[in-house]
């Protein structure tokens, strides 16, 4: 005979948490399914660019950072937020320092040291890992517990559990293990989940091939890009992003790509409109090009007057008409308002996470399933999205802190009898 048994699924960020979570109490048998080989794959994947955990931000700036999800995702932060996790992050022996962006990242920037740090302890607190465990199936079992159904290279495993956590990620980067394949499975029982879609991704432009040949993966430094919402709300942020052979990528446009993503289901494509020289003003940049260029190009003209050269000229020669270029006022104000027409969002496999997911509507505040009792979720796989920068990781190590707080709180409220293992 064995205590009651808790099965999580998805060995991602917000499924470990829920292991570490519910581990802590010694009455309880933790079991962690995975698909793939190893655990944490997008885990180690996001730190190769420098592990950012979470986000020295102000409280209220942090969850606001989550837009309409911010009424859902506030309280999971304040049960388990960023002051927390790196109290946690410490207490596996990594040291974190804040970055002058406020970003938090581990001193040594991996994340690789970090997870071994962390299975370690999972493993010391009796969670029992399953790898290559492809879940496919969940139905009630006799006595009212629950059996899970894996796909195995040695066939199906039948697995029976008291509880269940699913973590099962977005539908981003399938390859690592987030395929979203879970979406038709829980439509079927009833739950409603939101159609996955990306987030944080570049998006398509119909560049020429001279363009692309010439400057895909240039980088556009120091630009502001704005545009007008679907809501009719103008949204405008500094940054820099890349140029791509599909269009363009990068941190401004990740951090722009949800409202862009919604003008564009709304209206067949969005204008994206970029200041190039955000720090010269309209009057100016107007002065300087009005300017007698005498037997200059053009392009000198521009680099001389004003500093524009290489990809942002190249923009300008993209978007604008030969006449548009030989007329001053058409040409300043491209420079300070140019035109990029995106037509898509790249697909979602490329998207550095996904919107979408189980609604908060169906779940309860534990993130326990209203007509599955004793189901809970976590993690990307609930309808939530976020920019980078911490905020992706901290709702999910939050989520999957509350979905084993949940599951074990829901345990002691509906003591199952002690049944054999399997």
């Amino acid at each position: 005979m064995t205590k009651p048994r808790v099965a999580i699924v998805g060995g991602g960020p917000a499924g470990l948490m829920a292991a570490e979570t519910l581990s802590r109490t010694s009455d309880l048998g933790v079991d962690l399914f995975d698909a793939m080989p190893s655990l944490g794959r997008k885990f180690l994947l996001a730190g190769k660019g420098g592990m950012n955990i979470t986000h020295a931000e102000e409280a209220g700036a942090f969850a606001a950072r989550y837009g309409e999800r911010q009424a859902a995702i506030a309280p999971l932060l304040k049960a388990f937020g960023p002051d927390a996790i790196r109290q946690w992050i410490h207490g596996l022996g990594i040291a974190t320092f804040v970055g002058s962006s406020g970003r938090v990242f581990p001193v040594d920037m991996k994340a690789a040291p970090l997870l071994r740090a962390w299975l370690h302890r999972l493993r010391a607190g009796q969670v029992r890992m399953h790898v290559r465990h492809r879940w496919s199936a969940i139905e009630r079992a006799p006595g009212g517990r629950y059996a899970l159904r894996f796909a195995t290279p040695d066939g199906e495993r039948v697995v029976e559990a008291d509880a269940v956590v699913l973590a099962l990620g977005g539908g981003s980067w399938a390859r690592l293990g987030s395929d979203g394949r879970w979406v038709e499975l829980l439509r079927q029982l009833g739950v409603p989940v939101a159609t996955l879609r990306p987030a944080n991704c570049g998006f398509d432009i119909d560049w020429s091939a001279y363009l692309r040949e010439r400057f895909a993966g240039q980088p556009v430094k120091t630009v502001v890009a704005s545009f007008t919402d679907a809501a009719g709300i103008a949204q405008r942020r500094a940054g820099e992003f890349m140029l791509s052979a599909y269009g363009i990528e990068g941190s401004l446009v990740y951090a722009l790509s949800a409202p862009l993503r919604e003008a564009i289901d709304a209206g067949g494509s969005a204008t994206l409109f970029l200041d190039l020289l955000p720090a010269y003003p309209a009057a100016r940049v107007l002065a300087e090009v009005a300017r007698p260029r005498g037997a200059r190009s053009l392009s000198s003209h521009l680099h001389s007057r004003l500093g524009l050269k290489g990809v942002k000229m190249a923009l300008l020669n993209e978007i604008l008409a030969r006449r548009d270029l030989a007329d001053a006022g058409k040409l300043a104000a491209a420079i300070k308002a140019l035109p990029l027409r995106l037509s898509a969002p790249r697909p979602l496999d490329e998207a550095i996470s996904s919107a979408g997911g189980v609604l908060f509507e169906a779940l309860d505040a534990r993130l326990m399933v209203n007509t599955m009792p004793g189901v809970f979720c976590a993690g990307e796989m609930l309808d939530w999205e976020a920019p980078t920068g911490g905020y992706l990781l901290t709702a999910c190590l939050a989520s999957g802190h509350v979905a084993g707080r949940g599951a074990r709180q829901w345990l002691e409220n509906n003591k199952p009898a002690a049944t054999a293992d399997s």
